[in-house]
Parts: structure tokens; C-alpha cells; sequence
């Protein structure tokens, strides 16, 4: 995959790889969101040049990942129970139906919107559902607070800042990230705090 890309772009690859694999649920009538990185890309947030995150209700999971077998993508059943996976070469994209901190269903679908992404409309996922599995995800495996404070800084003014706080405040990792972005001045009206006089 690329490196070393512009400020706002993604690889090429990784695009192509998304307009097949969109393009091919939605032949199947499958709904959709796009979210992750990408969806956060799709906002006007930092390029992502990872993977691709599709998020499907538990009962299309299966007929999801048909039909990009049927694209010509390599079918994958990971041992993890809350999505499945296929390969466009190099590229992974996952169907992601139980993220972290949510299950998709009809009403995080319906909160998703259509945005032209690369001259091609997709459905992506709200911006606030993606920040509140992002924010879950993180463990004492996986505490890494780069990219989400690229994110956020860069889309602060579309974030709901106080349902996220609410939603994600059984997590010691989230209550830590908002004490960060509140120490940054990232979150809207935050006090930053004082410097320490030696």
C-alpha cells in the first residue's frame, strides 16, 4: 500500500478496493455504513491508510461476505464472534457487526449518511457511533491515542461531545482520552489546565 501520502489522501488502492466492495453489497441490497478511519476520512478527518471498515446488522453478515466473495474477494471466518472478513488482494476489508460498544442494527444504520466519497455515493457511518466504538475498543493491549486525537481535532465542531462522554464512561481508557482532550483544548470550551509554576 501507498506511503508517505498527502494530507488528504488515502492509498489508491484502498479506495478502489472500496468502491468494489460497496458496489457489490449494495447489488444485494445489503445496508451498510462505512466507518473506522475511512468513515472518519469521509467527514474531512485525517486520511486512513489501514483497512476497510464495513459495518452490517448481525443477520446480513453472512450474505455481506457472499457478495464480495461473489466480487472476486477472498472469503475469511476469523475466530473473533463479532465480524467476518475478506481479502481484495492485499486489502482487508471487514463486516463488522457487534463493534465495540454497540450492535448495528436498524437505528445505527438509519444515523448513517450518504456522502459522495471519490465521485461515488456511500452510505458512512455517524460520526459520534464511530468515536464511541473507537473509544470501547481500547484495552491495555491497544492504548494508542495518536490517531484519535488526529480525528478529533480535525472534526471537533461535528462531534457530540457530551453524548460520547455519557456512552463511553464505563471505559478507564475513554475517561483517560477525554482527559487528554481536554488538556489539548480539543473538545469545545475546555479548560486547559494552568502550567505549574517551578
Amino acid at each position: 500500500m501507498a506511503e508517505n501520502l498527502g494530507k488528504s489522501e488515502v492509498a489508491e488502492e484502498l479506495t478502489d478496493s472500496l468502491k468494489r466492495a460497496v458496489a457489490a453489497i449494495e447489488e444485494q441490497g445489503v445496508p451498510y455504513l462505512l466507518g473506522g478511519g475511512l468513515g472518519c476520512w469521509a467527514r474531512g478527518g485525517p486520511p486512513s491508510s489501514n483497512d476497510i471498515d464495513l459495518m452490517v446488522k448481525p443477520e446480513d453478515a453472512e450474505r455481506a461476505q457472499e457478495a464480495l466473495a461473489d466480487a472476486g474477494m477472498r472469503p475469511e471466518s476469523p475466530p473473533e464472534q463479532w465480524l467476518l472478513k475478506a481479502f481484495d488482494g492485499e486489502i482487508l476489508v471487514d463486516l463488522i457487526f457487534e463493534p465495540s460498544g454497540m450492535q448495528i442494527d436498524d437505528e445505527v444504520i438509519a444515523r448513517g449518511d450518504e456522502l459522495s466519497v471519490m465521485a461515488m455515493n456511500i452510505r458512512v457511518m455517524n460520526l459520534n457511533d464511530i468515536l464511541i466504538t473507537k473509544l470501547m475498543a481500547l484495552d491495555e493491549h491497544s492504548v494508542d491515542y495518536g490517531d484519535l486525537i488526529l480525528i478529533t481535532r480535525s472534526l471537533r465542531e461535528q462531534i457530540d461531545w457530551a453524548r460520547i462522554r455519557e456512552e463511553t464512561a464505563s471505559s478507564p481508557f475513554a475517561v483517560a482520552f477525554f482527559a487528554l482532550a481536554d488538556g489539548l483544548g480539543i473538545c469545545p470550551g475546555a479548560q486547559q489546565p494552568a502550567p505549574v509554576e517551578s
